[in-house]
């Protein structure tokens, strides 16, 4: 008996689908060139030479997804923005030590290609590059029957910076009396998604039409806030002591990873407005203070802590670069027993 022959495509794999996502995404990565890219899209390995203003360069990396955040771009059909989100993740971990994202590459997996749907994604991640002035420099797209249910995907980011030696920034330098400055986060960004879920479960049948002066699904999707290009500005002309990137978390487990033993960081809860998104949250799952503070950015998405005598200047200069900037705390001495974030 004569068996049917089979082809890759007859076990689930089209070849010409992922050539079509490549075709489509070679134009959108042509607009995240940079100095410094030899070789991109296309290649086995993308190319990538430092750049030569560099004295002692020190390569600095990240990488991370977008977590559940995914589930809702599912359901909602939001594909275009959870790229940006993907970028955001990574280029913002490698700024807080004061290092230029150079390149980003992605992973996107699915169980089917719809080269649609991949292709939204990675426009929001070719944008994404552009906001943080990094070269989409290559990434890999796998087509895997039976490992993810139809119409679904995930992603991964990976981001290389580079920072000169000598101005790595690691939060040594930090001291009692230095002023903490926020800088505002667009919304929930990547992180506490799954509590997000649970909230819009239990509220469902009675979702607000706006928050925040957006429709309920365009607030609760407004991607991760890229941080690049103010905060390198900033770095020409002021000495920032440290930096952290608002995340997983929150502001009371992110800002103790860049202070030295023996300090305490006191935020002024009342020193900055909470976006409308928190309160409904807090609201509608009768969220604890403390439990928002530990899983959400609650509006403050990137924090820096400078010299009281520089605060006033670095604040003018994020400002002119249309950065909203706040002053939301202080450092002060920790004593035995105190906790290394203090909301008061």
């Amino acid at each position: 008996m004569s068996k049917t022959s089979l082809t890759y495509r007859d076990a689930g794999v089209d070849i010409d689908a992922g050539d079509a996502l490549v075709d489509v995404i070679k134009p959108l990565a042509a607009r995240t060139m940079r100095e410094g890219v030899l070789a991109g899209i296309g290649g086995f390995g993308a190319l990538f030479e430092v750049p030569k203003r560099y004295r002692e360069p020190v390569l600095v990396s990240g990488t991370d997804g977008v977590g559940t955040k995914l589930r809702l771009a599912f359901a909602w059909g939001r594909h275009d923005t959870v790229g940006i989100d993907l970028v955001a993740m990574s280029v913002n971990d490698v700024l807080v030590q004061g290092a230029e994202p150079l390149f980003f590459l992605d992973y996107f997996a699915c169980g089917k290609l719809e080269v649609g749907v991949a292709a939204q994604v990675v426009g929001g991640i070719a944008r994404g590059c552009e906001l943080a002035g990094c070269a989409l420099i290559g990434g890999e797209t796998a087509e895997m029957p039976g490992m993810y249910p139809p119409g679904e995907y995930d992603l991964a980011g990976f981001c290389v910076g580079a920072a000169e030696k000598s101005r790595l920034i690691s939060g040594q330098a930090v001291q009692a009396g230095d002023v903490v400055l926020g800088l505002a986060s667009s919304g929930v960004h990547s992180n506490g998604y799954s509590l997000v879920r649970a909230v819009i479960e239990r509220a469902a049948g009675r979702l607000p039409e706006q928050l925040d002066g957006r429709p309920f699904r365009d607030a609760v999707m407004m991607p991760t806030r890229i941080y690049c290009k103010p905060v390198l500005d900033l770095l020409q002309t002021c000495e920032v002591k440290a930096m952290a990137h608002i995340t997983g978390g929150g502001l009371v487990e992110n800002i103790p990873r860049v202070l030295p033993e023996g300090l305490q960081c006191v935020l002024e809860r009342r020193a900055w407005r909470q976006p409308e998104v928190f309160d409904w949250l807090q609201k509608e799952g009768g969220i604890p203070e403390p439990e928002m503070l530990r899983t959400f950015n609650c509006g403050i998405g990137y924090v820096l802590v400078v010299a009281a005598a520089e605060a006033d200047a670095a604040m003018r200069r994020l400002s002119d670069a249309g950065e909203p900037c706040l002053r939301i705390g202080a450092i002060r001495s920790r004593a035995t027993g105190d906790a290394a974030v203090s909301v008061v």
